[in-house]
């Protein structure tokens, strides 16, 4: 309390002016207000005024508006311009004149847009350079803050150059011009690109005027494509095609040169008008046919690797730029059409005999089916006339079946050469491809590299056992199997078919004989060659001595006589007489003579 003896109040303080709510320096409230009013410059909520900037923090920008009314933006708003500096004059925009902690309110990203229209549309006219920060990534590009109007900026108008990495431009504050401006949907396009391509022009102008044909160049990989690689000469750009980047066959270009690699070009050809260069790498080096071992002939044996593969061959890379074809014939001694794939695929190394050679067009062809012996060298003495083999069973025809007895050796089993008893109609009843199958030789045609083969010729043919059972006038037991207007086919002993004709179908009772009915019947007919058995049921109960069996008759048309015969077939797939036990005891007594 001590301290307080010294505290006295002001001797001239007016208290009557306190009392009525005047200053303590006795102006009037009236003076003050107006006071007041002068420093705020007579400005308005939702305005856009001038202001000073007199402090600037890391996340604050202070602005001051007349003499002594400050107000706060943050300092976000101002990104666009990393340059902004105390005592710049910015344009604002008073949101409010007093808010709750009686400050004043103001915005420069509102100012800015409330004239950004006007200012981007005379950018545009005026072809002028505006600065821009560059707020974040998008599809295709970036997007631009531009007089606080979101822009979009192309990749593709970023630089003349590539751009591989977007993000380190993100956050930057870079010169654009607005080069496009959709009113109706307030789009606004900008381009970094067209500020130095003007500059670039000239450099490529005179770059241009001074290329020669076959002049060698220093450049840098700018761009990789599918198709080629462009090159930066300096200002200017040129093309190196796939073809011309590598003597040797090129998948992609990434297999030859990378990005920003430095190298020596050639110019092929160059285009003023449309400023087209095209260049060349393989040209700076030696053609690798004139480089080709001069000792290299026909016969020879190389090795390479598969580059390329078509139906009809595949093309062999002996050398860097050197290549052979291997046509698909050259690939097996093999005489069946076959795609190139089922031998080779790209990769593959292989080796091959050189069949031509020739240097002046830079052409040569191959073979692989060199380096194993022809098969058909010496096929009389490895399938000789007679011998038997297994084959596979390869395609089929109406006529026969075509097999393979090894890789290049074929021959055919004709259809009557299939089974001696059974009635094969299509060979696939008998067999199926790519099974195996026993055949017998039976003649050799080397010119034409065909073997015939039979595989009824295994087993006996029972046919010379069925001559002395089925002999004419003798009576069999047998069962009709099929009834038609021409007669009907009966099935006999031992598996083997007859044909009686309509008329002798007729029972001792005047009635037909009907289909599945067992009935004894007579062999009027009997021929080996053809295979056929004429049979008869009314010559059974007829009299008269088993030598009239057969009464004369005037010989048929060979036609009408066709139509009453009938080559008979077993019924069975098997065609061996051992796997007819009946059939089998009958050989076996007639060769012990009883």
């Amino acid at each position: 309390m001590e301290n307080l003896k010294n505290v006295a109040p002001l001797a001239d303080f007016d208290w009557d002016a306190f009392e009525n709510g005047s200053a303590a320096t006795g102006e009037s409230h009236e003076s003050l207000v107006a006071a007041y009013d002068q420093t705020l410059n007579n400005v308005h909520e939702h305005e856009v005024a001038e202001g000073v900037v007199t402090n600037i923090t890391k996340r604050e920008v202070v602005v001051r508006i007349g003499s002594k009314s400050d107000g706060i933006i943050p300092v976000s708003e101002f990104r666009y311009n990393p340059d902004l500096k105390i005592g710049d004059t910015v344009e604002v925009y008073i949101e409010n004149l007093e808010d709750k902690k009686g400050q004043l309110v103001l915005s420069h990203k509102k100012a800015r847009a409330s004239k950004s229209w006007e200012r981007v549309n005379e950018a545009l006219e005026n072809k002028e350079i505006i600065k821009g920060f560059i707020k974040c990534r998008t599809k295709g590009g970036m997007i631009v803050d531009v007089f606080g109007i979101e822009a979009f900026l192309p990749g593709s108008q970023i630089d003349v150059k590539p751009i591989r990495d977007y993000d380190v431009f993100v956050g930057k504050t870079m010169e654009f011009q607005v080069v496009k401006i959709n009113q109706e949907y307030k789009n606004v396009v900008v381009s970094h690109k067209a500020l130095i391509e003007a500059e670039l022009e000239a450099q490529k102008q005179e770059i241009i005027s001074k290329l020669e044909k076959g002049q060698v160049l220093e450049g840098t990989v700018k761009n990789i494509t599918n198709y080629g690689v462009f090159i930066d000469l300096g200002g200017v750009d040129g093309l190196v095609h796939i073809t011309d980047l590598s003597w040797g066959r090129v998948s992609n270009p990434r297999e030859v040169v990378q990005d920003d690699q430095k190298l020596n070009v050639v110019i092929l050809d160059f285009d003023e008008e449309k400023k087209r260069i095209a260049l060349g790498i393989k040209q700076l080096t030696p053609h690798p046919w004139d480089a080709l071992d001069e000792n290299l002939k026909v016969g020879d044996k190389v090795k390479g690797k598969v580059v390329v593969m078509a139906d009809y061959g595949a093309f062999v890379e002996i050398a860097p730029g050197v290549e052979g074809l291997i046509h698909v014939s050259e690939m097996s001694w093999s005489q069946h059409l076959r795609s190139a794939q089922d031998f080779l695929k790209v990769g593959d190394e292989v080796e091959a005999v050189i069949l031509t050679l020739d240097r002046e067009d830079r052409k040569m062809s191959l073979g692989i089916k060199q380096l194993k012996a022809d098969p058909w060298a010496d096929i009389e003495e490895k399938y000789p006339v007679g011998s038997q083999h297994s084959a596979r069973v390869r395609n089929f025809t109406n006529f026969g079946v075509f097999v393979e007895l090894e890789e290049g050796v074929d021959g055919l089993i004709h259809i009557s050469d299939l089974s001696w008893t059974k009635k094969v109609k299509h060979p696939s009843e008998f067999t199926q491809i790519g099974a195996q199958i026993d055949v017998k030789v039976l003649d050799i045609d080397k010119e034409n590299r065909r073997l015939s083969l039979g595989h009824k010729q295994l087993e006996d043919n029972p046919w010379d056992v069925f001559e002395t059972v089925f002999t004419e006038g003798s009576v069999h037991e047998g069962t009709i199997t099929e009834l038609h207007d021409k007669g009907a086919v009966v099935a006999l002993q031992y598996g083997v078919e007859g044909f009686v004709t309509p008329k002798h179908l007729v029972k001792q009772d005047g009635t037909k004989a009907q289909q599945g009915e067992k009935l004894e019947f007579r062999v009027l007919e009997f021929n080996k060659d053809s295979k056929r058995i004429l049979l008869s049921h009314t010559r059974t109960f007829e009299e008269g001595p088993a030598h009239e069996a057969r009464p004369e008759k005037k010989r048929a048309p060979r036609a009408a006589r066709k139509e009453e015969t009938v080559t008979i077939q077993n019924q069975v797939a098997s065609t061996s007489l051992g796997d007819n036990d009946a059939l089998a005891a009958l050989k076996a007594k007639m060769e012990k003579g009883e």
